[in-house]
């Protein structure tokens, strides 16, 4: 046994994902067809293959002590220039993906993982394209709207042809939290 590359990431539902993974291939993000489109809890960790069910085991009994919470989208940001990333602003739920994404990398966890920037939810639309289309994409998604109830995540695996595949969804154990107004209620965040 070798070594994987694996992710973890809120999948954008449908009609929402197919939309915005056809619009950052319009803007000429060559890597649009191969990225689902997502909100990341686990940026790509290379992991000892060995060691996926440990990782499961783990992700499972972080989903189980979750709750579904709202997620909303609403317009645009960027890294520039820090890094060469258009995207699509996380304005409800960020909260709850930030608990999520602490719990799925805790050290003494088998997913550990240092992060290369502070962790910041987002909808990535364009990155490492040229700056005109970087521009477009900013421009053209500033009043892209979309929600829904968060329900659980996925575990991913980038293949050697650099597609990202699903290996397994972790729905949460508790109840679905309606849908708030642009607000995160305490009680809706992921406990663990």
């Amino acid at each position: 046994m070798g070594t994987v590359t694996i992710g973890v990431s809120i999948a954008v539902p449908e009609p929402h994902g197919s939309e915005l993974q056809q619009l950052r291939a319009g803007f000429g993000d060559a890597a649009a067809h191969g990225i689902p489109t997502h909100v990341t809890l686990l940026p790509p960790t290379e992991v000892d293959e060995a060691s996926l069910p440990a990782v499961e085991a783990h992700l499972a009994e972080v989903a189980a002590a979750g709750r579904a919470f709202p997620m909303r989208l609403s317009g645009t940001g960027t890294f520039r220039p820090l890094s060469p990333v258009v995207f699509v602003q996380v304005v409800a739920g960020a909260e709850a993906c930030t608990v999520l994404q602490q719990q799925v990398r805790d050290p003494a966890g088998p997913a550990a993982r240092e992060l290369q920037f502070p962790y910041h939810p987002h909808v990535t639309v364009a990155h490492g394209i040229d700056e005109a289309a970087m521009d477009r994409a900013f421009e053209e998604l500033a009043g892209y709207e979309a929600e829904w109830p968060c329900t659980g995540f996925a575990l991913y695996e980038q293949g050697a042809d650099g597609v990202w595949r699903k290996l397994r969804e972790f729905p949460f154990g508790g109840s679905v939290v309606p849908p708030q107004t642009g607000r995160v209620e305490r009680g809706s965040v992921p406990t663990r």
